[in-house]
């Protein structure tokens, strides 16, 4: 587990919690850091532990956060005027969650974010991105990557409800989300790709029958 920073032989592990290996790992697909660098890294992160559904950004709030998963699950969704929850993107462990519109431009957003289960996450709050920034400029090039990424998820998303039928739909989201297709309840799927719960328990059958 340790391996990562055992190549730092100047950095002081026991101080850390586990789960900043994993966010480490994670930064370190797209960027070098050095012992210095993970250091400042470590010292503007901040860990959470929430509860099964517990809401931790709500739709017309400003987003002062993005959150890493580190254990658990947890989506974002938004609900339309008659009330129906339409989910945009889960965020299982390993990956990145926040309400990107909200975040860059400080304006309420429309997102919720919620947890599927028990959960915990790593904070990094705004401004201590933007002293990241400041202290290790690296860390803009990180940034930018996760954000590109978010927009092509976002757009493909688009294009995917426009144009797809509702079990090609459901094939992308077994290629996106490979870990959570036995794992997710059918609802919050079926919420993803926009049909009805009793639709895709149907469709589902068909599906597997093929």
């Amino acid at each position: 587990m340790l391996v990562l920073l055992a190549k730092h032989k100047f950095f002081k592990l026991a101080k850390y919690p586990d789960s900043f290996q994993l966010i480490l790992q994670n930064v370190s697909r797209h960027i070098s850091l050095n012992a210095e660098e993970i250091e400042r890294f470590f010292s503007v992160l901040h860990v959470k532990k929430y509860k099964n559904k517990q809401l931790i950004l709500s739709e017309g709030e400003i987003c002062y956060n993005t959150w890493f998963v580190t254990k658990g699950c947890l989506r974002g969704y938004t609900t339309d005027q008659n009330g129906f929850e339409h989910v945009l993107s889960f965020a299982p462990v390993d990956w990145w969650i926040g309400d990107i519109y909200s975040l860059i431009s400080q304006k309420p957003g429309t997102l919720n974010i919620e947890t599927l289960e028990a959960s915990e996450a790593i904070l990094l709050h705004r401004e201590h991105q933007e002293l990241l920034y400041a202290d290790v400029p690296k860390f803009e090039r990180f940034f930018r990557i996760i954000i590109e990424k978010s927009l092509v998820h976002n757009q493909q998303r688009l294009i995917e409800n426009l144009s797809l039928s509702a079990e090609d739909r459901y094939e992308k989201f077994c290629l996106r989300y490979p870990q959570l297709v036995n794992y997710l309840p059918q609802k919050q799927i079926a919420s993803y790709i926009g049909v009805t719960p009793e639709f895709f328990s149907k469709m589902k059958s068909r599906f597997y029958k093929k």
